[in-house]
C-alpha cells in the first residue's frame, strides 16, 4: 500500500476529524429528535418530585416517533399511563414544552372537590402530591380547588403539576392531545441549587416517579 506523501497526509487527517464531527452532529441530532433529550426544570409546579435546576432526560420513543414537521407518531410502545411524567407542547403556545403527570386518561372523570382529587368517583393516595395553601380558593376566582367533574375526550390526556397549589395545568387551560406529547421524564442526571451555589448530589441518576 502506498500512502501519500507532504500535505496530503495532513488533509487526509483533517478530513477525518471533520467527517467524525460531522458524523457525531448526525448522531446527536437522530438521538435529540427521536430517542432521548435533556431538559432542565426552570419552575416549581411539579415540587417536590422535580425542583428548580434539575436537568432530566426524556424518553422520546416510548410513546411513538414523531415524523418530522408534523404532528403524526408511529412504532408506539404504549399510550401514556395515570402517574406518568410527561413533557408535552403546551396547548396555549406550542413553541413551549411543559411538564406535568399524568391524571386522566380518555374516558376518565377528574374532579377536584376541596383539593381533594377524585378520578372515575374515586380518591387516590397520592404521595407525590404537595399542598402549601391552607384556605380554599373560591371557585369564581379559579378552579383551582374546586373543578369538573369533566370527561377527558378520545385522544386527550389531563395532566397537573404536583405542586398542586402553584401549578398552571389541565384545571385552567383544558387538555393535552396524545400528539403533543414528546415523551416521557425517565432519571435526572444533574442538579443544581441555585439558591445555594452548590451541586444536589443526592438528586443526581435519580429516576423519576
Amino acid at each position: 500500500m502506498i500512502k501519500p506523501m507532504g500535505t496530503t497526509k495532513h488533509k487526509s487527517k483533517l478530513r477525518e476529524y471533520i467527517e467524525a464531527i460531522v458524523y457525531a452532529l448526525i448522531l446527536a441530532m437522530i438521538l435529540r429528535s427521536f430517542v432521548i433529550q435533556a431538559y432542565k426544570i426552570p419552575s416549581g409546579s411539579m415540587i417536590p418530585t422535580l425542583l428548580v435546576g434539575d436537568h432530566i432526560l426524556v424518553n422520546k420513543f416510548i410513546f411513538g416517533l414523531s415524523i418530522p414537521f408534523t404532528d403524526k407518531k408511529y412504532l408506539a410502545f404504549r399510550n401514556p399511563e395515570r402517574g406518568d411524567v410527561i413533557v408535552f407542547k403546551y396547548p396555549e403556545d406550542e413553541s413551549r414544552d411543559f411538564i406535568k403527570r399524568v391524571i386522566g386518561k380518555e374516558g376518565d372523570i377528574i374532579e377536584v372537590k376541596d383539593k381533594v382529587l377524585y378520578v372515575n368517583g374515586k380518591t387516590h393516595d397520592e404521595k407525590y402530591a404537595q399542598y402549601t395553601e391552607k384556605e380554599l380558593m373560591d371557585k369564581a376566582l379559579g378552579p383551582r380547588d374546586e373543578f369538573g367533574p369533566v370527561t377527558v375526550p378520545k385522544g386527550k390526556l389531563f395532566v397537573m403539576g404536583d405542586n398542586r397549589d402553584h401549578s398552571l395545568d389541565s384545571r385552567f387551560w383544558g387538555f393535552v392531545d396524545l400528539n403533543q406529547v414528546r415523551g416521557e421524564a425517565v432519571i435526572m442526571y444533574w442538579s443544581w441549587d441555585s439558591d445555594t451555589s452548590w451541586v444536589r448530589f443526592n438528586r443526581i441518576g435519580r429516576l423519576i416517579k
